[in-house]
């Protein structure tokens, strides 16, 4: 919906700001926007933290819809509730990830296994409404009106910021990881960002055996305190020989093209290899798969049962991402540092740092 509507002629929309990129590749700047009014079970967060992912960035920079205002690590208060609404209460601190609607009647839905919703999700951003057929703007304002079915209440006793990333990167990486029930058993963890620290983390709280490869030789130490036994130079092919036929399962969170080979190999029989990085094409050799009955796979980021499952998970375990809070003037700076590996391991906007446009420059 356009922005220069009047609300005294539409009464069924609420003034919103926040920060948007008006087209492809654009940097943010402050931008004023429409948000539905709350239907019946819906309700009105106000944002206090928002993740910055690097899907964010993507979206920027490719076929978006313009303006786009992204952000789907949201954590808030409630300030507002629909009709129907009984699941929270005015005051709680609720969180909200990647995925807002769904069509609810296919297998997939039916199992809450949304993010594998038949007739495709509707996104925290630059998603269509499936009521209106607005699109949706993300967690990089003031305020997110959303279905409670897509909301959590927030662990007791985390801090917020530190969750923010959890609706992402966390719930990606915990939704592979139960996929494949690495408790007890060797698992590998190829990069170290902000999908490969919560993977680490997880593994190990879980009760795997775990072993971190990275291209950087800093980045090793950190493994280990974050959790991994064992952290590995893969550009050393000599480290990497000796990994030969040792995992049951290995999860690669790079997101560039890189060989794939080394890892296959360490694969024992019947290991998978899990690709969540998705590169526009991969580099392997086919005969790897055969000579050792093994596997390539993805996933998606977790739907309502796994997210669940998750941040209970996180506050029996006092599991958060590791983060830096950043201002909301900061964001393109922040994008830059993202874009050269200089994060560690997630930035979160601290969204109290939004200010709102003045009345003449809405």
């Amino acid at each position: 919906m356009p922005s220069n509507v009047s609300l005294e002629h539409n009464p069924v929309v609420r003034l919103s700001y926040g920060l948007a990129a008006l087209g492809q590749g654009d940097r943010l700047i402050p931008w004023t926007f429409e948000r539905r009014e709350l239907r019946p079970n819906d309700i009105a967060v106000k944002i206090q933290f928002c993740g910055v992912c690097h899907s964010d960035l993507h979206a920027i920079r490719g076929s978006s819809r313009f303006p786009l205002v992204p952000g789907h690590e949201i954590v808030g208060e409630v300030t507002a509730i629909g009709a129907n609404v009984r699941k929270f209460q005015i005051g709680d601190t609720v969180v909200v990830g990647t995925i807002v609607d769904s069509c609810g009647h296919c297998s997939s839905c039916k199992r809450q296994l949304e993010q594998y919703c038949r007739e495709g999700v509707t996104t925290t951003y630059d998603g269509i409404d499936r009521f209106d057929g607005s699109i949706t703007h993300g967690g990089y304002s003031n305020e997110y009106v959303v279905d409670t079915h897509f909301t959590y209440h927030m662990p007791t006793g985390l801090d917020p910021a530190s969750v923010a990333p959890l609706l992402c990167a966390g719930v990606t990486t915990w939704s592979s990881l139960r996929q494949w029930d690495v408790t007890g058993k060797t698992i590998g963890i190829v990069g170290l960002g902000g999908l490969g620290h919560m993977a680490v983390k997880f593994a190990h709280a879980l009760g795997a055996q775990v072993t971190l490869f990275s291209t950087s030789e800093d980045k090793l130490a950190d493994a280990k305190a974050l959790g991994a036994d064992a952290a590995i130079l893969s550009t050393d092919e000599t480290q990497m020989a000796a990994q030969a036929s040792r995992f049951d399962f290995i999860l690669d969170t790079v997101s560039d093209r890189h060989p794939l080979d080394p890892y296959l190999r360490s694969l024992k029989l019947d290991g998978t290899l899990c690709c969540l990085g998705i590169p526009k094409s991969m580099d392997f050799s086919p005969f790897l798969l055969t000579t050792g009955r093994r596997r390539i796979a993805s996933s998606g980021v977790g739907g309502t049962l796994e997210t669940q499952e998750m941040l209970d998970f996180c506050g029996r375990h006092n599991i958060v991402a590791d983060v830096e809070v950043i201002a909301a003037a900061d964001i393109n700076e922040g994008f830059e540092r993202l874009e050269r590996g200089e994060v560690r391991y997630r930035l979160v906007i601290d969204m109290a740092t939004l200010n709102a446009l003045p009345k003449d420059a809405a």
